[in-house]
């Protein structure tokens, strides 16, 4: 934990809506003039796309069907604890890129004089000096393991997690539309993924500051058949505080209509109202971290 050099982590699972969380973020650095070193969780995989896909090929023939981008064999949780203490120490560490596309790939072979491909990784690289924060984004920022805490070295945990067949309905349609995965394909990830998601994934959300979590008000009780993923206007967000002192339900329910509390440490909002609410309860979170970095 650090207060000259805070790190704040994001965690939650591909289409949970952490995207609206970066930009709630974004918006906040950019209005406080804050300077981030953003951190992409893809980029602490220890395996290639590649090497992946000849991995699981591996772990099957070995009765393994449970082998998965959400467990600690396909990633450097070592190195990512490493990053986080280093950079709370010291402002520096290391970090590198996954990438995605070929758009991505031209940058970076451009600026780094080197001909890599979508599905590949940049080598490691410093940290640039000078940020203020450390921002993090991805699937394990609160990971923590028998041989490895990364959540112990996170000054601020944020949670990003729909309900789980809502999870799986938006993973359907995007792997559906985006990638062209037949349906057998795509629920044979889910099964293959559940063991990890178990003891990896969801329990971070045990650790986080906050949680954002999404409950659609439509019936999404059968995922595999769902023709639609629900909007954000048949959604509550459920926010849950992990201390609530300090926090300014009457001012924050004044300011997002249709905002009602459910607990005493929870607070529920429309699903429209996502990024503004989060905007909200960040900003002086924020403020007040970068005010504590010359005390």
């Amino acid at each position: 934990m650090s207060k000259k050099h805070p790190v704040i982590a994001v965690t939650g699972s591909s289409g949970a809506g952490t995207t609206t969380v970066k930009r709630a973020f974004e918006h906040i650095f950019f209005r406080e003039k804050i300077n981030a070193a953003v951190i992409e969780g893809d980029s602490f995989h220890s395996l290639s796309r590649v090497e992946f896909k000849e991995a699981v090929k591996k772990a099957e023939a070995e009765g393994n069907f449970s082998f998965s981008h959400f467990g600690p064999q396909a990633n450097h949780f070592d190195k990512l604890a490493e990053l986080f203490k280093t950079y709370g120490e010291t402002g520096g560490g290391k970090k590198r890129y996954y990438i995605h596309s070929d758009e991505e790939a031209e940058h970076h072979n451009k600026r780094l004089n080197t001909s890599l491909n979508p599905g590949e990784f940049t080598p490691w690289e410093d940290v640039p000096a000078g940020s203020d924060v450390l921002f993090y984004e991805g699937l394990h920022g609160l990971v923590k393991t028998d041989a490895v805490d990364v959540a112990k070295h996170v000054d601020l945990g944020i949670g990003v997690v729909p309900i789980v067949n809502l999870e799986w309905i938006q993973k359907i349609h995007r792997d559906g539309a985006e990638r062209g995965y037949s349906a057998d394909v795509i629920v044979d990830t889910i099964l293959r993924r559940m063991p990890d998601y178990v003891n990896y994934v969801t329990p971070q959300f045990s650790r986080t500051d906050i949680n954002f979590q999404r409950v659609s008000t439509v019936d999404t009780s059968n995922p595999f058949i769902s023709r639609d993923i629900p909007t954000p206007d048949e959604s509550f967000i459920v926010i849950r505080f992990r201390d609530p002192k300090g926090v300014d339900f009457p001012y924050l329910l004044n300011m997002i209509s249709n905002s009602f509390m459910s607990r005493p440490n929870t607070i529920v909002v429309p699903g429209g109202k996502m990024g503004f609410a989060m905007e909200l309860i960040l900003a002086p979170i924020i403020q007040d971290m970068i005010a504590k970095k010359g005390k």
